[in-house]
């Protein structure tokens, strides 16, 4: 009879077995081992390390000049013509500082950067939060082969759990979309070699500003 055992019956014979065995917990207080070691870094420093770990590009900027500095300095060194900004707050300053770009999905197809703001940075894993409840929605941050991205200083957080309280913070109701951009876009599907924007963005630069004004 033993043999005539299917090995479906015989898994869940020993399923049956191990819950009926009473067993130590090995590691009774997991939920209160920290998950990481404590930081000792200042969070821009981290952010950046994690940032360049991960093939993204950060600059720090003190006010709006000096991100419209090192913006047309960007532009002039990679010969940026197709640039998109949908978010009324960031085409203001653009605007202000005649800066050229596309404030319309108009020729979207031809797109070169994506300019769009941000929930929050993560400094521990050089991540940055987005959700589509800003006017970029989810196509600015995905299409064009360059993504800059803005943020205030005040967007820096530790973990992902001080973004989602920001994001609690900020919202009575949780956006739809809520993602992390952890670098460019990498897949290494293709006989195991590691290639950037093959699903997105090639490149990542992240602007923080700490004053706008």
């Amino acid at each position: 009879m033993k043999d005539n055992i299917t090995p479906k019956e015989l898994m869940l014979k020993k399923i049956r077995k191990a819950l009926l065995e009473k067993r130590d917990n090995p590691y009774p207080n997991l939920e209160e081992t920290p998950l990481y070691k404590t930081n000792e870094e200042e969070l821009e420093i981290l952010f950046a390390q994690e940032l360049a770990a991960v093939s993204g590009n950060f600059i720090f900027c003190e006010n709006a000049v000096d991100f419209i500095e090192n913006l047309l300095t960007l532009a002039d060194k990679y010969k940026w013509r197709k640039i998109y900004c949908w978010e009324p707050q960031l085409q203001d300053l653009l605007a202000h500082y005649e800066f050229p770009f596309y404030r319309s999905d108009k020729d979207f197809e031809q797109a070169e950067v994506g300019i769009t703001m941000c929930e929050a940075l993560i400094a521990r894993n050089g991540s940055v939060m987005v959700s589509n409840a800003n006017a970029a929605g989810r196509r600015l941050s995905i299409y064009p082969q360059q993504h800059i991205v803005i943020a205030r200083t005040g967007q820096l957080v530790l973990d992902l759990k001080d973004a989602f309280q920001l994001l609690k913070e900020r919202y009575s109701t949780l956006p739809t979309m809520i993602s992390t951009i952890t670098g460019p876009s990498r897949t290494a599907d293709i006989e195991k070699t590691l290639v950037l924007g093959a699903h997105g963005p090639k490149e990542l630069f992240v602007f923080m500003v700490d004053d706008f004004s």
